[in-house]
């Protein structure tokens, strides 16, 4: 038996809690209720997030604003809260009830969506967007650590791949919805549409959800208490296979939220659709691709490192993705019929959705199970701050960049605020080039750090 093998098979201790691994029981079905309401969770998570990148157009002209204006509202004003609130509240999901935090986290984001849609000003949408943030900053590490618990390290990334279809099904929903609502009704009333169901959600997670035992489905030994949160920070970013996941991870994200937030704007000024169609035409292709994508990549990273006992394929499976995606993404922007468009998104979205669950396996193997959450959450802190903060702004003032030069060149204003977009999301999308050197970078000292971990 290999170093890795000893160290993924040691025996298994009580837990400290409520219930000990030998006191709590979990059927296979509940375990599979439990990764799919969670992927529910997610969805109505992803569906308030999406709203405003989908009717970026309308509330962009409504209120006069610049790209500048609308990549900083959908980016840093909601990844600067989601980022900093994202660590303590991960410190709490590893000391406390992790199904209490998800149920509230809901709430305050429902709430904060609903209030967008009574906006008056940019600082009410702002405002607005930083209670989002706040609320969805509570979820993900506690829902994250909660499947580690029920699902073995075996099985681990496909279960968070499941989890992580709930972001492409919010994001069909939310686009579908924002799309109809905003035609017929006005854009205020989708956000009140879409928000107040998560009150709902949390109802059903605070009813049926159960809290596990850390570790529960865990074979190596449990620990009583976490060690510090410095200490686990600190920790993580001596290890360099964590730093390049973490940058990978979270160059990877500046091009998923930075494109991705201005897809509706970009088909509407380059190929003159609607509202109503760029919701429901981006909806379908976001669904088939972000779906089977994001499966898949946990899928496969699973098989492969199982089969050849080798942990690094959760980290080659996203770096190759970006590779193979990566023409297809540039031609997106730069094709005139705009059915070819929409069926090239399909597999430019497949490669893009398939790192998040293989990079969370991938850190979990760094830590111990009393550590998870503040451990996806210190990656999360990373890759959305890099990534969700600034890849939206910057793609805004790059494109208000460009089309100023334009104008000058006596390009009419219209022409000029297509093509600058057009031009600022191709050149984002050279980014993902770098993001696959870091993951491979970080798979070179990943067995190690993890046997000594």
């Amino acid at each position: 038996m290999s170093r890795e093998e000893m160290a993924l098979n040691a025996p298994a201790t009580a837990v400290t809690g409520s219930e000990t691994t030998e006191e709590f029981r979990a059927s296979e079905g509940y375990r599979y209720y439990v990764v799919w309401l969670l992927c529910g969770v997610y969805m109505i998570n992803m569906m308030d997030r999406q709203l405003l990148s989908i009717l970026m157009e309308p509330i962009r002209t409504d209120f006069g604003l610049t790209d500048t204006h609308m990549g900083l509202l959908t980016g840093l004003a909601f990844a600067a809260i989601y980022t900093v609130m994202g660590i303590p509240l991960a410190r709490l999901a590893d000391r406390s009830s992790r199904v209490n935090l998800i149920a509230i986290s809901i709430v305050v984001w429902s709430v904060f969506t609903a209030l967008t849609g009574t906006a008056k000003t940019y600082s009410h949408l702002l405002f607005a967007r930083i209670g989002v943030g706040v609320g969805e900053a509570g979820c993900n590490p506690a829902a994250y650590s909660l499947i580690s618990d029920y699902f073995e390290s075996k099985r681990r990334a496909t279960a968070l791949s499941i989890y992580q279809l709930g972001a492409f099904a919010g994001s069909f929903l939310g686009m579908v919805l924002a799309g109809w609502v905003a035609q017929t009704h006005g854009w205020r009333m989708a956000f009140f549409v879409v928000g107040l169901p998560g009150l709902l959600i949390a109802l059903l997670v605070k009813t049926t959800l159960r809290e596990p035992p850390r570790g529960f489905s865990d074979e190596t030994k449990v620990v009583s208490e976490p060690p510090s949160a410095w200490g686990v920070i600190r920790s993580l970013l001596a290890k360099s296979s964590f730093r390049h996941l973490a940058f990978a991870a979270a160059l990877h994200n500046f091009v998923i939220y930075g494109a991705g937030n201005f897809y509706s704007a970009f088909l509407m000024r380059s190929h003159g659709m609607s509202v109503a169609e760029v919701g429901f035409q981006l909806a379908v292709v976001t669904v088939i691709g972000g779906v089977t994508g994001t499966y898949f990549g946990g899928w496969l990273s699973d098989w492969y490192a199982n089969r050849r006992n080798d942990v690094r394929y959760y980290l080659w499976i996203p770096a190759l993705s970006l590779l193979v995606g990566f023409p297809v993404s540039e031609l997106v922007y730069f094709v005139d019929n705009p059915s070819i468009v929409m069926w090239l998104l399909i597999p430019s979205i497949f490669c893009a959705a398939a790192y998040l669950a293989p990079s969370i396996t991938a850190t979990y193997r760094l830590v111990g199970v009393k550590e998870r959450a503040l451990a996806s959450a210190l990656l999360l802190f990373i890759l959305n701050l890099i990534g969700l903060g600034f890849g939206p702004l910057l793609v805004g003032v790059l494109s208000d960049f460009l089309r100023q030069g334009y104008v000058a060149q006596g390009i009419p204003e219209a022409q000029a605020l297509a093509d600058g977009l057009r031009w600022s999301l191709g050149v984002t999308v050279l980014v993902n080039l770098w993001a696959a050197f870091h993951y491979f970078a970080a798979a070179r000292t990943l067995r190690q750090e993890m046997l000594r971990a």
